[in-house]
């Protein structure tokens, strides 16, 4: 029988009969610290050498022999508190519901998100030890006390929701404290960030697609819309939608019906609808880049969530939670602590990508500080800012074209670098905003999900 307790040094544990998946999983986990034990089928796991729990199990459903739905439920019989995270290439609603009844974490589609999948290994950890599933629920601010008291009161109804605030802010944990609380918290809660996909793509992940709809489309995909039947579809930087998927969305609010790309049979959409964006739609509407009518649909229960600047004092509750969450995770036990000044220093911190930032720093700080004390010289912005006093950008003699024509506007004889140009601006305006991409998008002039590709291409995600 596989132990019911453990330490958070326990490994986490990958089960999939593709060799590829397993190595790309297992070195994401890793680069954040954990530990890692790989399985290429349900029986191999069951007889692992080690008998305490994983931290978490990311379980493929379809495995040789024992299918990963199966070890599901040997582990319920065995009572095993394993949080699990199920991935699939072809999972279909029945399969998704049965799976999350029966207490799994989340129900994945391959190829998977990265920030999906560590969400959900996250919550799955908090979960299995109690916490709460992130540090956004943490605060005792005024600000704060209100937005979770319009989650509880909304929760409850099937109404649309509308999460607005700053990137970082905790929309989607609020999210998924209204489903928690809602008649559908039986069933799934699926998310989909509208900003990280194009516009083609993102009409295939929300509708699904029929077998031949599309090049490259040789079997019928069920989307997130029918994945989230029976329970919640959360819809992140719904502001980046595009005008073509948002007139198809807003049949889907109106009529509660769509159809898969290719396919002409009507499927019920069965869901209760939260959006969240950090734009104005408002203004966005006033461009004619957002529509009005979805506009109206979306903001029937509108809650807004206060940057971490206006509530600080939620910054060291956070802090607290943070080392006690990330402590065991990323260097194997809690940390000593944080000194006076560093806490001087959390509380002075401006704070510009909020409690996603907070985050983040604490656990930079906990890798740097091995274990012993935080002082200020581990947090990230002390050693940025120490580092960029040491640089002192030099000349290049020998490089091949300078980045941009002088200010005359004739350009040299050896032409200009437009890669480099645009890789100094957009490194510029993520380096002025505190890698937010969303101001940084703005600073220049671009959609999110534009600067996603731009970012990606020249290899700065």
């Amino acid at each position: 029988m596989i132990a019911k307790s453990g330490d958070m040094r326990r490994p986490a544990c990958i089960v999939d009969d593709d060799a590829s998946v397993r190595e790309a999983v297992g070195g994401l986990l890793r680069s954040v610290g954990m530990t890692v034990e790989t399985f290429g089928s349900a029986r191999e796991f069951l007889a692992r050498a080690r008998r305490d729990a994983p931290s978490c199990l990311v379980l493929d459903v379809e495995l040789p022999g024992l299918s990963g739905l199966d070890l599901q439920q040997e582990l319920v019989k065995e009572n095993a508190r394993v949080p699990i995270i199920f991935l699939t290439g072809h999972g279909d609603i029945p399969m998704s519901v049965r799976a999350i009844q029966a207490g799994a974490v989340d129900f994945l589609t391959k190829p998977v998100d990265v920030d999906q999948l560590l969400g959900a290994i996250e919550r799955g950890i908090a979960q299995d030890y109690g916490a709460v599933p992130s540090g956004g629920v943490i605060g005792t601010s005024q600000s704060w006390r209100g937005v979770l008291a319009q989650a509880a009161k909304v929760a409850l109804a099937e109404t649309t929701v509308l999460l607005t605030g700053e990137s970082g802010t905790g929309k989607e944990v609020v999210a998924h404290l209204i489903h928690r609380g809602s008649r559908r918290a039986e069933g799934p809660f699926v998310a989909l960030n509208c900003a990280a996909l194009p516009e083609a793509l993102l009409e295939s992940e929300l509708f699904g697609y029929e077998k031949g709809a599309f090049t490259g489309a040789v079997s019928a995909r069920a989307g997130r819309l029918e994945q989230a039947g029976g329970g919640t579809l959360f819809l992140d930087e719904v502001g980046e939608m595009s005008p073509a998927v948002q007139a198809k969305f807003l049949r889907v609010l109106q009529e509660r019906e769509f159809q898969r790309l290719g396919g002409t049979r009507m499927l019920k959409a069965d869901v209760r609808v939260i959006a969240a964006t950090n734009r104005d739609l408002q203004v966005a509407m006033t461009r004619g880049a957002f529509r009005e009518d979805l506009y109206y649909r979306l903001h029937v229960f509108a809650i807004h969530l206060p940057p971490l600047r206006e509530r600080p004092e939620d910054i060291l509750p956070l802090l607290e939670h943070f080392l006690n969450q990330l402590g065991p995770v990323v260097i194997g036990r809690p940390a000593a602590g944080v000194s006076a000044e560093a806490r001087e220093q959390f509380l002075a911190h401006a704070w510009p990508g909020n409690v996603r930032e907070l985050r983040n720093a604490v656990e930079r700080a906990l890798i740097l500080c091995e274990g012993g004390l935080i002082n200020p010289e581990h947090l990230p912005w002390r050693l940025e800012a120490s580092q960029s006093a040491r640089l002192i950008p030099l000349p290049d003699p020998a490089a091949p074209a300078p980045l941009a024509p002088p200010a005359g506007g004739e350009f040299p004889a050896q032409g200009v670098d437009l890669e480099a140009i645009e890789r100094t601006l957009i490194e510029g305006a993520l380096n002025q905003t505190g890698r937010n991409k969303s101001r940084a998008a703005r600073l220049l002039g671009l959609s999110r999900s534009k600067l996603y590709t731009r970012m990606e291409r020249f290899g700065l995600a």
